[in-house]
């Protein structure tokens, strides 16, 4: 069943991963995330739960980041899980201003045994989608370590311009892209 607050492409459903939900992984209830989003959950979330972490300490700030929080990438027909995405803050955050104004940044990972099917590729476009349509943002920025030739590769096919680089104070050095659509009917 599709979800109100579901974001669907071809083949993907990018579904919010609730508050409790977070909690639960977090605590590694991986059943209880299951049970949450109605579906399979690799170990692969339980085990890097970074994306769960980021989320639920956003919401405990801002309660209004909840459409904009990680999402999971399910398969469609499978109702497997294959990753998450999710949008690192509401449009428009302070620490974007040097590089754009009324923008968003994402960030996404597709788990190591599902990589090489778009899968990321549909998963951004369906979440840049959302949010043209129902929020009127059309400015996108991804940060990318410059090692990561994947996600680099990603960029480019989508249309982002390296605009920058700043230094993450987690990850060290990361380049800065940004696709302006903003100007696009």
């Amino acid at each position: 069943m599709i979800r109100q607050d579901d974001i669907e492409t071809p083949r993907l459903l990018l579904r919010l991963i609730a508050p409790s939900a977070l909690r639960a992984g977090l605590d590694g209830d991986r059943r209880a995330v299951e049970l949450s989003l109605d579906a399979t959950v690799p170990s692969d979330l339980i085990d890097e739960p970074d994306v769960l972490r980021y989320a639920e300490a956003r919401l405990a700030e801002d309660i209004d980041y909840l459409p904009w929080s990680a999402r999971a990438i399910l398969l469609k027909e499978s109702r497997r899980m294959v990753g998450h995405v999710r949008f690192h803050s509401r449009p428009d955050p302070d620490y974007l201003h040097p590089y754009a104004r009324h923008a968003v940044e994402f960030g996404y990972v597709v788990f190591a045994d599902c990589r090489r099917r778009g899968y990321a590729e549909e998963a951004v476009g369906g979440l840049m989608r959302w949010a043209g349509e129902t929020h009127g943002v059309g400015r996108f920025v991804a940060t990318i370590a410059p090692d990561n030739q994947p996600s680099i590769g990603l960029a480019a096919k989508l249309g982002f311009k390296r605009i920058g680089e700043h230094v993450d104070p987690v990850d060290g050095i990361e380049y800065v892209y940004l696709l302006d659509l903003s100007g696009r009917p």
